[in-house]
């Protein structure tokens, strides 16, 4: 097909804006689309029984056909996690490097597709040809190994997307940011910077991650005769190499426990990411064979998740680790914003074990991932873009990003804070918001993939809140009598035993409403239905301030 002298570039964001995760972004020109990332989001509070979040990809299945492929910038959760369920429905190839690949092929283990996904390993340095999209892989450091930058050539010019990043001089696998070819990139013209903005409201630069390192061998120096626990992410291969040499430079044994810590610590030291001495591995069975002080355990759960193998072991739950008061528990990671009360429980807990407890506040245990502002603005300087739009972010974060490039001299009308499903245009004329495209959230609850909504949460708040009233009876329309009930059962509202008289009341007033029905020749079953919900709920909010969910159940003889 002839290009049209009209043709437009569209960016557009499915997730990742005004949000921390489920980052995902699409490209598309004329009859080629390619999507940078696709990660998923925790759920908030209020989704309860909720799993996971994914992002909503109903452009994409709509515009199947143009899909090339997606091009990953790292292999964290909020950047690859949907990949399983999103693949489902739009099947393209997958390019990403060695470890964020590795990443994936064990998630994708779990899951049955009709057709198998292809998925891609490229190096720092390559560049894959999708459609009229060429995508070139940029190394950067950050708190995974393997993490890249990606810079797009499109026919309308260069997008260049930072990914998750920071400048590390002294990173622990020995390789600098390639700042030498992100200059060249930015020299050779950018169209549009996507640059992350987790850390912007931070002054100055991140700490070296090997700042951590320097942290865990002062620590196993300081308590020597105490068995050591330390939860992290998994996914920081960095991080666990480094808790791997200080324990084996001091003659401990490492264990390691909590699913996603040994997949991902079995597939870095297949892929030879991570490189342990003979003999300084062992199975968290064997635990009981060493004394304390010769062991160091490696473990989930930094962000005190309710299932993750820390939570097991500080509520006495973990069928291999029982905790006292001559272990040292390390949370080396920060609470995400909104984990803040589940990371306090676990700390809560762990002291009134009497463990000895270090995290961030009390110790260098941790590091961020993420530009601070002096690394954004040498992004910036670097890239030198036309336009810019900050992404990665709650709109906060956005906001302070664009202020951050107008402090660095660019135009106001050339930075554009965009939300999910809003699309930026991009043509030799310039750049403008235009129209939308559906964009939201997916809830992932079990193996239901968007089957819990906006009513069924309203109804799990409901019932979580005040509870559940079943009133069940058997009526005869044809002599309008009521044979038997109202039966009333009564769940997460009041204590029944105790509350015996109230109980009495419900029923009657039950008895009376379906009565009053059949004395009115009312035999549609939603009215009758209706009529004691009504009476019900009129009389409880009266007597309790309560409003529970009410469920008649009326049968015909």
């Amino acid at each position: 097909m002839a290009r049209g002298k009209t043709s437009k570039l569209k960016v557009i964001s499915l997730g990742g804006l005004g949000e921390i995760g489920k980052n995902m972004t699409v490209l598309e020109y004329e009859n080629d689309i390619i999507v940078v990332d696709c990660g998923l989001g925790f759920p908030d509070d209020d989704m309860l029984g909720v799993d996971l979040v994914i992002p909503d990809v109903t452009y994409l299945e709509k515009n199947i056909d143009k899909v090339r492929g997606f091009v990953l910038t790292h292999g964290h959760e909020d950047h690859i996690g949907a990949l399983p369920y999103v693949l489902k429905t739009v099947n393209a190839p997958v390019y990403g490097t060695r470890l964020t690949v590795g990443i994936v092929a064990n998630k994708l283990s779990e899951h049955t597709f009709r057709e198998k996904p292809v998925l891609n390993a490229v190096k720092a340095g390559d560049v894959v040809k999708l459609g009229c999209f060429s995508a070139e892989f940029v190394r950067v450091n950050h708190s995974i190994a393997d993490a890249c930058a990606i810079a797009i050539k499109t026919p309308v010019g260069t997008v260049f997307f930072s990914g998750d990043f920071k400048l590390d001089l002294t990173p622990v696998e020995g390789k600098v940011m390639d700042l030498t070819r992100i200059g060249e990139i930015g020299k050779a013209g950018v169209k549009l910077l996507c640059c992350e903005s987790t850390n912007v409201e931070r002054p100055g630069y991140t700490p070296s991650e090997k700042k951590v390192g320097r942290s865990l061998d002062g620590i196993l120096s300081r308590f020597p005769d105490k068995r050591v626990i330390i939860a992290t992410f998994s996914s920081n291969v960095h991080r666990v190499q480094q808790i791997i040499n200080a324990s084996a430079a001091h003659g401990r044994k490492v264990a390691v426990t909590g699913r996603s810590m040994i997949n991902i610590v079995k597939t870095a030291i297949e892929l030879e990411y991570m490189k342990v001495p003979d003999g300084t591995l062992i199975d968290i069975s064997e635990i009981k064979r060493y004394r304390d002080n010769q062991l160091t355990i490696i473990t989930t759960g930094s962000q005190g998740e309710p299932m993750s193998a820390l939570y097991r072991m500080a509520f006495s739950d973990h069928d291999k680790v029982v905790l006292g008061p001559n272990d040292l528990v390390v949370i080396s990671a920060n609470p995400i914003p909104g984990n803040e009360k589940l990371v306090g429980k676990i700390i809560n807990e762990l002291f009134r074990k009497g463990v000895t407890v270090l995290y961030d506040a009390l110790a260098d245990v941790h590091v961020s991932g993420h530009a601070c502002q002096e690394e954004l603005k040498l992004m910036h300087a670097l890239v030198h873009p036309k336009y810019f739009m900050p992404v990665h972010g709650e709109h906060r974060h956005l906001i302070t990003h664009k202020r951050l490039a107008e402090e660095m001299g660019m135009e106001e009308n050339h930075i554009f804070v965009s939300e999910i499903g809003k699309v930026l245009e991009i043509d030799k004329d310039g750049a403008r918001f235009s129209g939308m495209v559906p964009a939201g959230k997916i809830l992932v609850d079990g193996y239901g993939v968007g089957d819990v909504g906006n009513i069924v949460l309203r109804d799990r708040r409901h019932l979580a809140q005040d509870g559940l009233i079943v009133v069940v009876a058997t009526v005869d329309i044809d002599t309008r009598e009521l044979i038997s009930g109202p039966d009333i059962v009564s769940r997460g509202f009041v204590y029944v035993r105790e509350s015996e008289q109230l109980m009495d009341q419900v029923k009657s007033i039950a008895k009376d409403a379906l009565l009053k029905c059949l004395d009115h020749n009312i035999t549609d079953w939603s009215e009758m239905k209706g009529t004691v919900k009504d009476d019900l709920s009129k009389f409880l909010y009266q007597k309790t301030k309560r409003k529970p969910m009410i469920l008649p159940v009326v049968m015909n003889v």
